[in-house]
């Protein structure tokens, strides 16, 4: 660990070489390393911190959770809600000196939806057509209404790429992005640093104090926050909640929090090639036993210090579509029963876990104890995320452990990863009933007819249980007391505009 430590601060100072003595460089601490940095390939939450620097959105959210423009300045929908209208900046450049027009916005939109890989396929609806209006207004036209469309439009599916850059670069686009944000790509060395600088033409410039960004990948809670008290980084994202309780009795440090969107849990390989081959797979008694074997608030309490929220839904609570129906307690004689039931006394599955997480090396390790009470036995295997989440796509997993970080609109934490065509349905688990509830809740005008559908959702997933969900995070930060202007946003995103050293 002490070497990792000093390794780290090698490479902080070396990069700092660079710039004057003046300049504001601030150094964040991922927790792991961020997979392609192209927005409409991108499936990692730390791959949507570099965005958030690089990538500018049509919309954005508040803490508060409204929805509000960015590179656009306003929006309108038909009266039959199947036509967006939006209108742009017009002094918005790309990094490369393009500029954002309509055109721009068209080639993004229909590049997220036809590009091969692409993970913002089905977060959109069906698309009629992409209308350029005039050089500053373009209208989306759906085949039916799409109720969670402006909320898509507040992360990477609304993000602005060069369209000049991107055909120039091809598949190669993600090796040195080009997009409408404050700052612009200067490097990457995997699994040690991105660099950004900041884009001097940039629309909002007047907002932008520093001069640098340097992202470093610390998939180790420990290191990270060794780096923030030595100096060597400045900030540092999703703290273990025990360093996040010293840090908030330190006095040196500055912390925030703030309750997230997302969730942490274990997606189960349904129907997804020759791993999807066992009583695991086949049974949801099996699945269903396993749900009873968890201890959620153990978890919380043991892991948490109790910060988190134990629930059994993909919905946080901290979201009016939350279902206040009460997550199921453990029962280790019912699962046995169930087990016995379905003729599997002992299975055996393997989890899939990020490596280099202590947080969730000590997560799957409660697992694994409390499934064998049940009699379980549950291998694990670390695997790192890039590689992880390449295995999940094509099937090579039995359950996956799997941090999502959540979006504003439950439809952002359900669809792709439940629905029978969502391109985040590793497990490739489907339901006819389920799909067209789903579908429903996309369609549906007001906040109670779609929650209606979710909460009808929620009892074929707790028979199915094709992800087993065990508690919703809070977002945990730490940083040196020079740091100023930062906000808390329930997505976790740390937004760069008015931060500022000294």
């Amino acid at each position: 660990m002490a070497g990792g430590v000093r390794a780290a601060a090698i490479g902080l100072a070396f990069c700092a070489l660079a710039l004057p003595a003046t300049a504001q460089t601030l150094k964040i601490g991922l927790g792991e390393d961020p997979d392609a940095l192209d927005p409409a390939l991108g499936r990692t939450f730390v791959g949507r911190q570099v965005f958030a620097a690089l990538c500018d959105k049509l919309f954005d959210i508040t803490p508060s959770l409204d929805i509000v423009p960015q590179l656009a300045t306003g929006y309108s929908w038909s009266e039959d809600e199947k036509k967006l209208t939006i209108t742009l900046r017009e002094d918005v450049l790309f990094q490369d000196g393009e500029k954002l027009d309509a055109a721009a916005v068209k080639y993004n939109i229909e590049r997220s939806l036809t590009l091969p890989g692409s993970s913002r396929k089905s977060e959109f609806p069906p698309v009629e057509a992409v209308t350029i209006v005039d050089p500053l207004t373009v209208r989306i036209e759906l085949k039916v209404p799409f109720a969670p469309l402006l909320s898509v439009l507040t992360d990477r599916a609304g993000m602005m790429v060069s369209p000049k850059a991107a055909e120039a670069a091809g598949t190669n686009f993600a090796s040195h992005p080009v997009c409408a944000g404050p700052f612009k790509f200067a490097e990457r060395v995997p699994q040690d640093r991105i660099v950004v600088e900041k884009f001097d033409r940039y629309w909002n410039k007047d907002h932008i104090k520093l001069d640098r960004i340097i992202y470093r990948p610390m998939a180790d809670g420990s290191v990270r926050i060794a780096n923030l008290r030595s100096g060597d980084l400045d900030m540092i994202e999703r703290i273990l909640p025990p360093d996040f309780r010293a840090l908030e009795k330190d006095g040196k440090f500055a912390t925030a929090s703030i309750p997230g969107l997302g969730y942490q849990g274990i997606t189960i390989n349904i129907a997804n090639g020759a791993k999807a081959a066992g009583p695991f797979a086949k049974d949801a008694r099996v699945r269903e036993a396993f749900n009873l074997a968890i201890d959620r608030d153990a978890i919380n309490q043991v892991l948490n210090e109790g910060l988190f929220v134990p629930d059994d839904q993909f919905v946080s609570p901290v979201s009016p579509f939350h279902d206040e129906g009460p997550a199921p307690k453990r029962d280790i004689e019912k699962a046995k029963a169930l087990l016995a039931e379905a003729g599997v006394p002992h299975p055996s599955f393997t989890l899939m876990i990020p490596a280099g997480s202590p947080a969730m090396a000590q997560l799957s390790q409660i697992v694994q104890a409390m499934a064998a009470e049940a009699g379980f036995e549950v291998k694990l295997q670390a695997t790192d995320l890039a590689t992880a989440l390449a295995a999940a796509r094509r099937g090579d997993f039995e359950a996956f452990l799997l941090e999502w970080s959540g979006r504003t609109d439950p439809d952002g934490n359900s669809y792709g990863f439940l629905h029978s065509g969502g391109v985040l349905n590793d497990g490739h688990y489907a339901d006819d009933q389920l799909d067209e509830l789903l579908d429903e809740a996309r369609s549906a005008g007001s906040t109670p007819a779609r929650k209606a559908f979710y909460d009808r959702a929620r009892p074929i997933l707790e028979r199915d249980q094709p992800i087993v969900y065990l508690y919703h995070q809070k977002w945990l930060w730490g940083f040196t007391k020079e740091l100023k202007g930062f906000v808390p946003t329930p997505d976790g995103i740390v937004r760069v505009a008015d931060l500022t050293k000294g």
